[in-house]
């Protein structure tokens, strides 16, 4: 189901999450979901990934993670407040030590000059606190910017778990 990588990356999230003996959670817009799917994909998961949320409305962002409606209209939901808001939300809500948002415009429709289809914000919380990216993939595709950002948000996991 997953590209080799993934699950590689997958594998040392779970393995990182073991060593460190902290739970993981994740916040989803436009991946919905894959990143909880690439970890629930290797075995043993269950004892790195507390849960995964998939807030792909504005309304869910607010209900479930605690994003502040205001926040959202004021920057916009493909934002780093949002992000970032998403994470800390998502390791709150979850009781998880450690966090990763993703939140973009995958296409092929929905995107802007300011924010245009491919662009992705991450963010990723944990005990040293809440760091963010933003990644331009372009126009590649609504797959490939999916895969792509749950690639980023693999990698973001590891740095949180001190990987």
């Amino acid at each position: 189901m997953f590209p080799a990588d993934i699950i590689t990356l997958a594998e040392a999230v779970v393995a990182a999450s073991r060593r460190s003996g902290l739970m993981v959670a994740t916040a989803e817009s436009c991946t919905g979901g894959l990143v909880a799917g690439a970890i629930t994909a290797v075995p043993g998961s269950s004892e790195a990934l507390e849960r995964g949320f998939v807030t792909y409305s504005n309304a869910a962002k607010a209900s479930m993670l605690g994003v502040a409606p205001d926040l959202i209209e004021v920057h916009g939901a493909v934002s780093e407040p949002v992000a970032r808001a998403m994470a800390q939300g998502a390791a709150a809500m979850s009781g998880a030590e450690v966090a990763v948002a993703v939140t973009g415009v995958a296409g092929p429709g929905g995107g802007s000059v300011e924010k245009p289809v491919g662009l992705v914000h991450f963010a990723a919380a944990g005990p040293q606190g809440v760091i963010h990216q933003a990644r331009h993939f372009g126009d590649i595709g609504r797959d490939a910017v999916r895969t792509a950002s749950v690639r980023v948000a693999l990698e973001m996991l590891l740095e949180r778990l001190g990987a």
